[in-house]
């Protein structure tokens, strides 16, 4: 069904939005406007507050009869800022949160203003969940749509491997759903080809048994054991049940009473996660990390839920995220890292290095247009800051880390894991299936009105020019 109402004024949008529409100088407008990244700054001339598919096709219907350029907001964790546009038009879906869970079917429909920790309360109130952020403040629609890690992505598949069905709007009002029988080619797009083909206003997903309590947690060491925490973290992964789903961590340690007087405050590593098999199988599958006797050991019975809010990036931060996916961690590759961990700043910045293979592995190019798929590990540089000073130092540390790790790179790329880094490294996502993607762009969204760093446009002339 197509709806193409014709919006005569500001007035008249506002009085046809459930949720409200506003402009610079509202306190709402402000809200919508801060993101957790606050190196970003972009100022939309309107936030359209949307509750119901009605408020999404009234929007794009505003902005396309003024040739506004338009954003997605739910969760606002994108680190490019691809949640806000300037001069134009934000929709803003925090208020389309409906989840139903059918807990027979092992699926839940999702709105798309959604969080991971919405998805998680509800659905692990059965004993059930799906491959979501390790941080629940992420919106499960962006997620989802750029791929998906998560603790459970060794065991069940990314979070768009799980991705079932979707509503979307796309720019001219049409209201379709996309699933393996109607709209398939969509959903094949969706399953990680990112947000540039409508607006997303449900998911469904597929739900697995978990929980509702987990094995898992987290060891924290001193320092100087770096290269042996981290080559018993590779030995592990690399011979582990995909039930088991851990990442290593250069980390400033806590200053908390539960951690060590000597750890407050100084550089460590961390091994963290968990296993969503059976309690013990959990404890044994972690024997070796217990055997090199960390400093301390949080590990145990612990709730899902709780688990899945416990890695949380704290607000209020200038960030800058980069990422190479490696076949392996070889020793000359564990020496490097350590070596230039030792310039991360005090603070929240981190290097988080992320086990993959398992489920991930198992799906191909018929299924989902992502590539990289054979990775063993996935180096992610999180640098986080306050002082505008130190902008210049901390990206080029998150450059550096990413430039350390070329000689091992798979070549691909996982998307979420971006800033902004251009078409080439999007490319490198999806290699030869861009063709397919651009193609599925075209039928959906044919005058480009979705615009990301993900645009399926620019990669696909990026590709053209490379060859």
């Amino acid at each position: 069904m197509t709806h193409t109402p014709l919006i005569t004024g500001v007035d008249e949008l506002r009085f046809r939005l459930s949720g409200g529409l506003h402009e610079p100088g509202d306190a709402q407008y402000e809200d919508t406007c801060t993101l957790f990244n606050t190196m970003v700054d972009r100022r939309p001339r309107y936030v359209a507050r949307c509750v119901a598919v009605d408020d999404v096709v009234a929007v794009l219907a505003f902005a396309g009869e003024r040739h506004l350029p338009v954003a997605v907001r739910a969760g606002g964790h994108s680190v490019a800022g691809l949640s806000l546009c300037d001069d134009g038009v934000v929709l803003d879906l925090r208020g389309m949160t409906e989840i139903d869970v059918d807990p027979d079917r092992r699926t839940v429909r999702v709105g798309g203003g959604c969080t991971w920790a919405d998805v998680d309360r509800a659905t692990q109130a059965h004993g059930l969940a799906t491959t979501g952020g390790r941080v629940s403040t992420t919106g499960v629609a962006g997620l989802t749509l750029g791929g998906g890690s998560g603790w459970l992505e060794r065991a069940y598949g990314l979070a768009c491997d799980n991705l079932l069905a979707a509503e979307l709007v796309t720019s001219d009002g049409e209201i379709v759903r996309a699933s393996e029988d109607e709209n398939p080619d969509l959903l094949w797009a969706l399953r990680g080809g990112g947000g540039s083909f409508g607006v997303v206003t449900a998911l469904e997903m597929r739900l697995h048994p978990v929980g509702p309590e987990v094995h898992g947690g987290v060891a924290l060491f001193a320092i100087d054991r770096a290269r042996e925490v981290l080559r018993t973290f590779r030995d592990v992964m690399n011979g582990a049940p995909d039930e088991l789903s851990l990442a290593c961590a250069f980390i400033t340690a806590p200053d908390e009473e539960d951690v060590p007087r000597h750890l407050r405050g100084k550089p460590a590593i961390a091994i963290l996660g968990m296993s969503c098999g059976s309690l013990a199988d959990g404890h044994d599958q972690l024997a070796a990390v217990r055997e090199l006797g960390p400093d301390v050991d949080f590990f145990g019975a612990t709730p899902y839920a709780g688990l899945q809010c416990s890695v949380d990036d704290p607000p209020g931060y200038r960030n800058y995220w980069t990422a190479e996916s490696v076949v392996d961690l070889p020793d000359e590759a564990i020496t490097t890292l350590v070596a230039r961990a030792t310039e991360l700043p005090a603070g929240p910045s981190q290097l988080f290095i992320v086990a993959w293979g398992g489920a991930v592995r198992r799906y191909g190019a018929e299924h989902s247009p992502l590539t990289g798929r054979e990775a063993g590990f996935i180096v992610h540089p999180l640098l986080l800051w306050e002082d505008p000073a130190d902008d210049r130092r901390c990206i080029d540390l998150g450059r550096a880390f990413r430039q350390d790790m070329r000689a091992f790179s798979t070549g691909a790329t996982y998307p979420n894991f971006l800033g902004e880094e251009g078409a080439d490294r999007m490319r490198s996502a999806y290699g030869s299936n861009v063709e397919r993607l651009t193609a599925v762009k075209a039928t959906y969204d044919p005058d480009g009105v979705f615009r990301t760093h993900q645009a399926i446009r620019e990669i696909a002339a990026s590709q053209r020019t490379a060859g």
